[in-house]
């Protein structure tokens, strides 16, 4: 049974996806990023660095005790590793997955996160880093769609590094992004967002948003019952 630490996030996307493409058992413990969840010190007993997701495996392959893992990329990899699926051991389809991982991790989801920052979150609008961000996005948008020009998939078949990039492309408008602009990767997306497995994921995530919006109502109206309280 895999112990998935998730929260509804591209990356938390990502562990989500892999678990249901390939029936792998798991239950989600959800780490509510907005209530500091993720600062919890049981948590960071397996998440060090204070992000989701985390898993903690208490099948490893090799027996023995639970194995814990952190950063998404990580986990992807040690779960098709684990289950011999999504990656590829033809040793160029291997590398070339592994390379287009990597990819997402050191690019599309770092420059993607601040352009997220600064264009929504950010309490200031620096315009400088609003164009810097949106215009390396839209280059790493044009680097995965030339990719995709003459293959359904980024490296073979389906695998870990589609996995990886897709739910950074879902908040595309968020980007300042449009697919028409990149026909292969719009393509592609559109093909994986159709996947059953993909669906039955962003289903989960759907449950989790509202809890988090109930979550936040219940504190908007303690808030206003204490603020009520003090004025009288």
């Amino acid at each position: 049974m895999i112990e998935l630490y998730y929260w509804t996030t591209p990356n938390g996307h990502k562990i989500t996806m892999f678990l249901e493409e390939v029936g792998l058992p798991y239950t989600i413990i959800p780490v509510n990023i907005g209530a500091g969840d993720q600062f919890k010190p049981e948590f960071l007993e397996i998440s060090p660095n204070n992000r989701i997701p985390a898993i903690v495996d208490h099948e490893p392959a090799t027996g023995g005790a639970p194995i814990s893992v952190f950063e998404s990329g990580a986990i992807l990899l040690y779960l098709a590793e684990k289950t011999g699926k999504l990656i590829s051991q033809d040793l160029r389809d291997r590398v070339a997955t592994l390379e287009w991982l990597f990819w997402q991790m050191g690019g599309l989801g770092p420059m993607a996160g601040q352009n997220h920052h600064f264009s929504k979150y950010a309490p200031e609008k620096i315009d400088y880093a609003i164009n810097r961000y949106v215009k390396e996005t839209g280059r790493l948008y044009a680097v995965l769609n030339k990719r995709l020009a003459d293959r359904e998939f980024v490296a073979g078949d389906y695998s870990i590094a589609d996995i990886a990039a897709y739910p950074w492309i879902v908040p595309y408008e968020t980007q300042s992004q449009k697919l028409e602009d990149f026909s292969n990767l719009k393509r592609w997306f559109e093909t994986i967002k159709a996947r059953p497995a993909t669906i039955r994921a962003y289903e989960k995530a759907e449950a989790f948003k509202n809890q988090a919006l109930d979550i936040e109502k219940s504190r908007d109206l303690l808030f206003n019952q204490s603020v009520n309280t003090v004025q009288r």
